[in-house]
């Protein structure tokens, strides 16, 4: 079998696994409504000035839950669920056997993206009928969705990196969180950057892909300037993830 072929076979395992633990399923698919639902209830009934563009804030957050649902499915899942594999011998096991490195892997970083691209799918029609927002078409769409491809596969590379320095698996959730979270509050997923946000935030936000990436999302959304940058600077973060990814990745436990 090439090595393509067990890639499909691993994503197809993978994917079976996810189903058969209906609990963290469903939480993974309910937790981004559930941030859409508060932030809206609570802030919803404001107005953000976005670019050039006066919008509801109960439309950008469906964006911005959008971006963090990509986030979260490709960058804090795939950091806690290879660092757990490793943790438990599963890494290690799977890598004496036949199956290629890169199909292993491979599987789970395709069963992410696919997590992502549905989980966007979701919100932007909850978006839809619940506060009217609007979803991306024609040619806004076609970028929409390069965008969100080349975030997805970005934040799974920056997730398999990030298990370098994770040293066991009670450290993972806390060492995800500590690294994500402040980006995400700093890049305007959960409070919308204003005229009076101070330059540092702004400067910090510009170097780091989380919040390029939320404007590709917006421009999707919200019908704001799309700018290609962004996506090359999420790009550029993505391989330079890969690069560590690849050096230090290890498939052997760290305890015991």
């Amino acid at each position: 079998m090439t090595t393509l072929r067990l890639t499909g076979v691993q994503l197809r395992y993978v994917n079976k696994a996810f189903w058969r633990n209906p609990a963290s399923a469903f939480f993974t698919f309910a937790f981004p409504l559930l941030f859409l639902v508060i932030f809206t209830a609570l802030l919803g009934h404001f107005t953000v000035q976005i670019g050039s563009r006066t919008v509801n804030t109960s439309t950008y957050y469906v964006a911005s839950m959008a971006s963090f649902s990509v986030i979260t499915a490709c960058f804090n899942n795939i950091a806690a669920a290879v660092t757990f594999q490793r943790e438990d011998g599963i890494l290690k096991r799977a890598h004496g056997t036949p199956l290629p490195s890169a199909s292993f892997i491979g599987g789970r970083i395709l069963h992410a993206i696919l997590v992502a691209v549905l989980l966007v799918a979701i919100t932007a029609v909850f978006g839809r009928l619940v506060y009217s927002a609007d979803i991306p078409t024609g040619l806004s769409l076609l970028r929409f969705v390069v965008a969100l491809l080349v975030g997805a596969a970005a934040f799974c590379a920056l997730g398999l990196a990030v298990t370098a320095i994770i040293p066991n698996a009670d450290a993972a959730a806390p060492i995800i969180n500590a690294i994500i979270l402040p980006l995400e509050f700093l890049s305007g997923i959960f409070i919308p950057f204003g005229n009076n946000t101070p330059a540092w935030i702004l400067w910090v936000a510009k170097v780091f892909p989380v919040r390029h990436f939320v404007l590709s999302m917006e421009a999707g959304f919200l019908g704001t300037a799309f700018n290609w940058t962004d996506v090359l600077v999420v790009a550029v973060w993505g391989i330079a993830g890969m690069l560590p990814a690849i050096r230090f990745f290890t498939w052997e436990p760290r305890q015991g």
